[in-house]
């Protein structure tokens, strides 16, 4: 009999530790392991940068709820793409990143992979016409995709993207961050990997910072998991802990981020100083139908224009009371941001440049009428 979401989320992993009962995982804080002699080591535990038990616990966790082979625990989400890219391609090689790509990443690739000789074209990837003509064949390697995209909450199809990319013998990569596993498993709709920061949504209380990869098919899986350890870029036992503990409540979190974004855009929708609202929950967002098909609901994540320019969007943030003006998305509490001044600064000037009328909320989990006044008397 298979397990629901909310019962892998408590179970995966976790069952309780045998010596004691204890229903808890334990954190495992140790660098090192006994050995039982020469070349036998207890469990196949040596040393924890290779493995640690309670990272185990979380990578076992992460695999059973995006419904794949293998899970990777790492210090970063940006940790998890640097290893996946190091891992996958080689100098020569060529990747399709989104136009609408999470800063950070765009940075990865147009500051450190450029420079290791890792070329890149972003491209529209609500289109999948646009992903077509910006693959080279049989150099590129990957096909990148956030859906929602990170700031302006693009809608791409998956399943039409993993053709695409087979098609072309390339990985179709998703970031499932703004999503979570919760509202939506891409491995179900032919994506070969899967990147998460577990900072946001799976952590779910900004008190950790962690990334992770599941992948399909366990030959990919050793592989990353010998680089993995080769690079080092994994997360200690106590953040591993502690995400796990976040994991534990992730579908009721969700659905009160879902109903309360739900709720703000509709409201910014009908309000006289918003010029647009992008929320992939609206009928009027051209994704709509596509986040429907393959989305569980919306997520917490909504963005909107200003209608007096950049600077009524500066001032809009900087008014905000109880949305807390940081960078950062995924976490209990409301948060707002500017993103061309902000997680995205290092994309002025490049075709990732995102508007700057534009205000980017991480709806929280508070009671909703307090977030609307909130937003009212910041739109002044």
């Amino acid at each position: 009999m298979s397990n629901g979401f909310e019962t892998l989320a408590i179970h995966a992993g976790q069952d309780p530790e045998a010596r004691t009962g204890a229903v808890i995982p334990p954190i495992y804080q140790t660098s090192t392991y006994a050995q039982d002699a020469v070349g036998a080591p207890r469990q196949g535990y040596e040393y924890s940068r290779s493995g640690n038990p309670t990272r185990d616990a979380l990578q076992e966790c992460l695999a059973a709820l995006e419904g794949g082979a293998v899970g990777l625990a790492f210090a970063s989400g940006l940790a998890a793409e640097d290893t996946l890219l190091r891992a996958v391609c080689k100098p020569g090689d060529h990747v399709v990143i989104p136009d609408d790509a999470y800063g950070g990443t765009y940075r990865l690739f147009a500051r450190v992979t450029e420079r290791w000789g890792l070329t890149y074209t972003p491209a529209r990837v609500s289109d999948p016409d646009s992903v077509r003509a910006a693959i080279r064949p049989g150099v590129t390697k990957i096909v990148w995709v956030e859906t929602p995209t990170n700031p302006l909450l693009g809608i791409a199809d998956i399943a039409a993207l993993a053709a695409i990319a087979h098609e072309a013998d390339a990985l179709l990569v998703v970031d499932n961050t703004f999503a979570s596993p919760y509202l939506q498993q891409p491995i179900a709709f032919g994506a070969d990997v899967v990147v998460h920061s577990t900072t946001k949504y799976i952590g779910g209380h900004s008190d950790v910072v962690g990334g992770a990869l599941v992948v399909a098919d366990p030959g990919l899986g050793a592989d990353l998991g010998y680089h993995q350890n080769a690079m080092g870029a994994i997360n200690g036992p106590f953040d591993a802990w502690l995400t796990l503990r976040g994991i534990k409540t992730l579908g009721v979190r969700m659905d009160r981020h879902c109903d309360n974004a739900e709720r703000i855009a509709t409201y910014l929708e009908g309000h006289p100083k918003v010029a647009g609202v992008s929320y992939p929950g609206l009928p009027s967002h051209p994704g709509y139908e596509v986040a429907v098909k393959q989305m569980r609901r919306f997520g917490g994540m909504v963005s909107f224009r200003a209608t007096g320019g950049e600077e009524h969007a500066v001032q809009i943030c900087n008014r905000a009371k109880l949305f807390v003006l940081a960078e950062s998305l995924g976490g209990v509490e409301s948060l707002i941001e500017h993103p061309g001044r902000m997680t995205h600064a290092g994309a002025a000037g490049s075709p990732l440049e995102v508007p700057g009328d534009l205000v980017r909320l991480s709806v929280g989990i508070e009671t909703v009428d307090d977030l609307l006044a909130d937003l009212e008397q910041a739109l002044g």
